[in-house]
């Protein structure tokens, strides 16, 4: 069994926060692990499903829990592009995630301004390829401003 690091699953989640991107979607992207193997994916599709809840990690986590057939993911691993809002933290608390491991703050609208939002068994890496996560946000509101 390869195991692979966290810079290469955070590359597939920077692949589906380019999705996003194309799309002219706010760019955040996710992939959810289990026993090494992607097994969800997702990227933001506020607009395109004109649905405020069609974040990339709310996306991911029901086609994870589909995937496995359990709404908990205990043994699972989330890499998302940017840090998670609060109502995406909140799903990740009641799926119960692993290990959430995140490329760059946000710091107007990430979970951490709030205080026990996560499981408390929920492991979290932070600043894995945080310039790439974060260019890619940069660059894609500097478009809308112009």
């Amino acid at each position: 069994m390869i195991i692979r690091s966290h810079e290469h699953y955070m590359q597939q989640a920077l692949k589906e926060a380019s999705y996003a991107y194309e799309e002219d979607e706010v760019p955040i992207g996710a992939v959810i692990v289990c026993n090494n193997q992607i097994i969800a994916k997702g990227y933001n599709q506020v607009e395109r499903l004109k649905d405020v809840t069609a974040h990339a990690e709310m996306i991911a986590i029901t086609s994870a829990a589909n995937f496995l057939g359990s709404k908990f993911l205990e043994q699972c691993t989330m890499y998302i592009t940017i840090e998670p809002c609060l109502m995406c933290a909140t799903a990740l608390y009641w799926s119960r995630m692993g290990t959430l491991v995140y490329g760059s703050s946000e710091p107007k609208f990430g979970y951490s301004r709030h205080s026990g939002v996560l499981h408390p068994s929920t492991q979290v890496v932070s600043g894995i390829l945080e310039n790439e996560c974060g260019n890619l946000m940069r660059s894609f509101f500097q478009a809308k401003r112009k």
